[in-house]
């Protein structure tokens, strides 16, 4: 009989703090929700898109869409979020991958954010890795999936990331790199430079050639992968010095 009571008393104990456990997480997740949707209200209420916007575009630097080869932005939704043209601003399976691929290898190898989640990082939020900067990234995505089209989007994101050595934006780094308009960029130039804001201290050509090169290769075995180039023509690519 002790044996039976005492058994209870163990089970309910541990439903217990099973519940306690479960109660406190949720209110941690709560927090850290709430805590990340102030942030994107006080941010967007500081400066509206709209304003934003005008800013960005008002800029020399600033390149249209249209002003860029399609070879690159391939490149750019390949290597960085192939499912770009199918989401709302957060990609479920992407962050699934992510987290799947973080535990099996023991690290923070990917982060699951979407283009539309990096321009509002760039554009809006620090480059703090915290869960409520997530949140607000988040809510930033979706807000800007709402307004603009994916043209305007992938516009912003290809002018607003670093590519290394100072160059903000793909007309900068053209330019810095490779004495050019953007438009003029060879495919080989293309896959190179959309390698590059991944990490730029690490990939950019006057860094580390041999990583940029690495680098490089992926880009174009995404978009093999992806339909947007031929194996011969990648084979030509990965052959190329830089």
């Amino acid at each position: 009989m002790f044996m039976v009571i005492n058994m209870k008393t163990v089970l309910k104990f541990v439903r217990n703090i099973v519940i306690i456990l479960l109660i406190t997480f949720l209110v941690i997740i709560g927090l850290v929700v709430a805590t990340g949707y102030s942030e994107y209200k006080k941010v967007l209420g500081d400066e509206p898109l709209n304003e934003k916007l005008d800013s960005l575009r008002n800029k020399s630097t600033y390149v249209k869409i249209q002003d860029l080869p399609q070879a690159f932005l391939d490149a750019v939704v390949c290597v960085e979020d192939h499912r770009f043209y199918e989401h709302k601003g957060i990609d479920i399976f992407s962050i699934g991958r992510a987290i799947w691929t973080n535990i099996s290898q023991k690290s923070l190898l990917q982060g699951g954010s979407t283009i539309s989640q990096q321009v509002a990082k760039n554009i809006y939020l620090s480059q703090k890795r915290e869960l409520s900067r997530k949140v607000s990234e988040s809510f930033m995505a979706v807000h800007l999936e709402k307004n603009l089209n994916k043209e305007e989007i992938l516009e912003l994101y290809v002018n607003t990331n670093y590519y290394g050595e100072g160059y903000y934006g793909i007309g900068e780094a053209a330019r810095g790199y490779y004495n050019k308009e953007p438009r003029d960029l060879t495919l080989f130039e293309c896959t190179l430079l959309a390698g590059i804001p991944n990490a730029p201290s690490v990939y950019a050509p006057t860094v580390n050639k041999k990583l940029c090169k690495e680098r490089q290769n992926q880009v174009i075995y995404t978009m093999v992968e992806n339909g947007k180039l031929d194996e011969a023509t990648a084979n030509e690519l990965k052959n190329q010095e830089i």
